[in-house]
């Protein structure tokens, strides 16, 4: 029976959480999978917090060093998070000769390319699953369950903070700082809560994702970024409405104009698989040219779920002797070779405050004609004395389009505000 030697760094949600099913399920993995993997030390600074589960004092490393040199360890968990001192901690335990298994998406999307060519220096596993999507399978599925296929497109829901926030604004119709408040209260947002509803957490993901879906190195930068903090609970309203659920989406497409990645708010209709995808919970929906679509959905975060992420990993380590690692050019800055789109098409809501008075709608109207911009349905809703609210849904359109039509309206006399601007996907 091949045995593995575990050393985990950071004894937070994730790291006490595959700690526990390192620990509880040793007997099972032995009898399921024919290993046998042992907790040797822990690098953790609150050492109470290592002795309330049941750590030995012994067990509990003081530094690094101690850990990357104790020759019974083979394998390092990182779940301490951000860049640094993650990136020191992680490098030192490749240049070791250590497999590492990280959920660290920041440290990942930001250092990858260094990451694994220290990996492949010293012939050093990298493992990665709990970086993305939680306890969901979505890493292996790509690189292991997908290779018949050209990946066509990958579209996710892939942070649940923001999900939780939607979810909440939409069935409760809370504000956006009544529904942070709450996400907050429970943990699923943090004080500062910037990464994810600025949707920095999920552009990390996206960049993973979206490299090993199109097998190429995407940036972080390549991928366009916006955030949850401007949506009105009006637009969502009027978009449930005419049929739509408002998500923070991951969205890659690989076409033969180049490859698109963009975060960002985005209704689609209430028959998408991923519009019932709610709360905290997390879904990716696949499209490959062979199999067709495919949709992996459950918990994005927690301690057990992500433990069992990692603890896949950890398992497919001890289980092989021989690591793969990418076969595209993952280069820091991408490879100069690939081309992206940056002026996307799309469908896009638009909500409008304007005067109340007749041949408003027909100025509008010829705005959007002159602009070559084609109307697929309008609305008028009463607003307060003197206003009214004009929802216009456009057919599919350039970002350039829209924007150009916008800065039109905005010093139009009869249009007091442009109140809502939303993409949509069908």
């Amino acid at each position: 029976m091949k045995k593995a030697g575990v050393a985990i760094l950071g004894l937070g949600v994730v790291g006490g959480g595959t700690y526990q099913i390192l620990t509880e399920k040793k007997e099972y993995f032995k009898k399921t999978q024919g290993v046998d993997i042992t907790v040797e030390c822990v690098l953790e600074k609150n050492v109470d917090r290592a002795l309330s589960l049941g750590i030995e004092r012994s067990a509990v490393a003081s530094s690094i060093e101690e850990v990357v040199s104790n020759p019974n360890v083979d394998i390092v968990v990182e779940v301490i998070g951000g860049v640094e001192p993650a990136k020191t901690f992680v490098t030192k335990a490749l240049k070791s000769g250590k497999t590492v298994v990280t959920s660290n998406k920041e440290l990942f999307a930001k250092h990858w390319t260094e990451l694994e060519a220290e990996a492949k220096k010293m012939n050093a596993g990298l493992f990665f699953e709990a970086s993305c999507v939680g306890g969901v399978p979505i890493i292996r599925t790509l690189q292991e369950g997908m290779q018949a296929n050209k990946i066509l497109s990958i579209k996710g829901i892939i942070n649940g903070t923001t999900n939780y926030i939607l979810t909440k604004m939409a069935n409760e119709g809370s504000s956006y700082e009544e529904a942070l408040k709450e996400a907050q209260r429970l943990g699923y947002a943090e004080f500062n809560p910037t990464a994810d509803v600025e949707g920095f957490d999920a552009t990390y993901k996206l960049s993973i994702l979206s490299s090993l879906a199109f097998n190429k190195k995407i940036c972080i930068e390549n991928v366009y970024r916006e955030g949850i903090t401007a949506v009105d609970k009006e637009d969502i309203a009027y978009g449930k409405e005419m049929g739509y659920t408002l998500k923070l989406l991951g969205i890659g497409k690989d076409t033969e104009s180049g490859v698109e990645v963009r975060v960002h708010p985005t209704f689609i209709k209430n028959s998408d698989p991923l519009a019932s995808v709610n709360d905290s919970f997390n879904a990716v929906h696949l499209v490959g040219d062979a199999v067709g679509e495919i949709m992996l959905y459950g918990r994005g975060a927690g301690a057990l779920p992500t433990g069992s992420a990692i603890v896949s990993d950890v398992i497919f380590a001890a289980k092989h002797d021989r690591y793969f690692y990418t076969n595209f050019e993952n280069n820091k800055k991408g490879n100069k070779q690939t081309k992206f789109v940056g002026d996307f098409t799309s469908k896009y809501y638009i909500r409008l405050s304007v005067a109340d008075k007749a041949g408003v709608l027909a100025k509008i109207s010829g705005l959007f004609a002159k602009n070559n911009l084609s109307i697929q349905e309008v609305r008028q809703v009463a607003g307060s004395e003197g206003e009214a609210q004009i929802i216009i849904v456009t057919h599919l359109c350039s970002e350039s389009l829209v924007k150009k039509t916008l800065e039109k309206l905005k010093t139009t006399a009869e249009v007091f505000a442009v109140k809502g601007t939303i993409r949509m996907e069908d």
